[in-house]
């Protein structure tokens, strides 16, 4: 019989029992019409045209580590600075990172309109993406200087909170926790800037690279501190004061969320609790709810589970359990 389609190689006659072609285009083509149809963003309606306009997520990841090189310097790129070039060198970084990150940030503004991104973000009629991405970039890029300096009291808390460190070179070359935050803070200026998409890619390569899963909408004081980094959690609506020390396995998470009429999860509502200044939390504790708030200078001890709020000055731990010891002979 004769086969052959637009997707494979010139029409060719086979048999029913040929199970082995050249060109498997002829079994494959089946598979591609049935996938067509499935490609689909959400509520969109042209599957064609999604995959050539995601943002690109390799590039946004490059631009993210420029851009951390750039406020945590040497953290990404050793390569050294002769005395006198500090300002060439942040010249070339923000040059690099306006280059780069434009043209990603015009692939992701449309997405402000899809679906129920835009329901929720309550955002105006699509404009020239081209425009908008210009006018983005340059807000974000005299940023840089806050982002520095919150990070400059990051690297001193961290400093400050860990009596194993021993330079601030070692914080800032090394640390999981500070690499997390510092992340975080330039996606986070995205988010403010309502950045569809490319914030939560920075965010979860840095989940993948620190262990700290950190969502871009947090709301992070000063001098914020991750010690070890593993496994923490913190979600979007979070609020963290000044001066706050997370141990690993911290989770500042949610109990449930609502839903609207039609069923759908409702965004961007408080979810996750307040951390008000000072407030230390040991290792494994989980804080949930958007109405908790841990008062300032409190205290949550280890493996904690809190599901309500606590006055400041509190010191909160679990009763100590009863422990059983027997020697290895079985004695």
């Amino acid at each position: 019989m004769l086969q052959g389609c637009a997707l494979c190689s010139t029409p060719r006659m086979m048999s029913q029992n040929d199970t082995t072609p050249d060109d498997p285009g002829h079994f494959l083509c089946e598979t591609v019409q049935q996938l067509l149809p499935l490609y689909k963003d959400g509520e969109e309606d042209s599957p064609e045209n999604i995959l050539s306009n995601y943002p690109n997520s390799s590039r946004i990841v490059e631009t993210l580590q420029v851009m951390i090189d750039l406020v945590l310097p040497g953290r990404m790129d050793p390569s050294a600075v002769a005395p006198g070039d500090l300002s060439v060198f942040l010249m070339r970084r923000l040059s690099a990172a306006w280059r780069s990150l434009r043209p990603e940030i015009e692939r992701s503004v449309p997405f402000r309109w899809h679906g129920q991104a835009a329901r929720v973000s309550g955002a105006p009629e699509p404009c020239c993406a081209k425009v908008e991405s210009h006018r983005i970039v340059k807000d974000f890029m005299t940023r840089f200087p806050h982002i520095r300096g919150l990070i400059i009291d990051d690297i001193r808390a961290a400093y400050d909170g860990d009596p194993a460190a021993l330079t601030y070179a070692e914080v800032q070359l090394a640390y999981p926790g500070l690499l997390a935050v510092a992340s975080h803070r330039i996606a986070h200026e995205l988010n403010l800037l309502n950045v569809p998409i490319i914030p939560r890619v920075m965010s979860e390569w840095t989940h993948a690279r620190t262990g700290a899963d950190v969502h871009p909408g947090a709301r992070i004081g000063r001098g914020f501190f991750i010690d070890h980094a593993t496994g923490v959690v913190i979600g979007e609506t979070t609020e963290i004061g000044d001066s706050v020390k997370v141990y690993q396995g911290v989770t500042l998470g949610a109990k449930s969320f609502p839903l609207d009429e039609c069923g759908n999860p409702i965004k961007h509502v408080k979810r996750h609790p307040t951390v008000e200044d000072n407030v230390i939390i040991y290792a494994g504790a989980t804080i949930l709810g958007g109405d908790t708030v841990i008062g300032a200078r409190s205290v949550i001890g280890a493996n904690v589970f809190l599901a309500e709020s606590v006055d400041p000055d509190t010191v909160v731990t679990n009763q100590h359990p009863q422990l059983r010891m027997k020697s290895a002979n079985g004695n």
